[in-house]
């Protein structure tokens, strides 16, 4: 799967020339896929960017514990001054991370990643 998830995160870079980022994160912190567009700057380096992937898996396992009532999550944005952070999670194991320039097209790009990730699960 790790090849379609490289595929899936040049198209995500390729989708909206305000994303900055695309990239899967394992249950470990660890990137399997993705990285930056080119010649954009990073905002973050080293272990920032380490402390970022660790933050979005903490939360959402945080929210995984309201699942029972609220439903699992579907996706989440973040937004700060210089850049807005979207995660998706994959499954238990894997979540995809996306930063964009503020007051990027969220929603359009929510529903490209669903769109893509459904299309892979039926074709397993």
């Amino acid at each position: 799967m790790t090849s379609n998830y490289e595929e899936l995160t040049k198209q995500v870079l390729d989708l909206d020339p305000q994303v900055r980022f695309a990239g899967i994160a394992n249950s470990k912190g660890e990137m399997i896929a993705g990285g930056h567009k080119e010649n954009v700057e990073k905002m973050l380096q080293g272990d920032e960017i380490n402390m970022s992937i660790h933050y979005a898996l903490q939360k959402r396992d945080l929210y995984t514990n309201l699942a029972y009532k609220i439903g699992s999550e579907k996706s989440s944005i973040t937004e700060y001054e210089l850049v807005s952070m979207i995660s998706i999670p994959i499954n238990s194991n894997e979540l995809f991370l996306i930063s964009t320039e503020p007051r990027a097209d969220y929603l359009k790009i929510i529903d490209f990643i669903h769109a893509k990730l459904d299309a892979q699960k039926n074709n397993e």
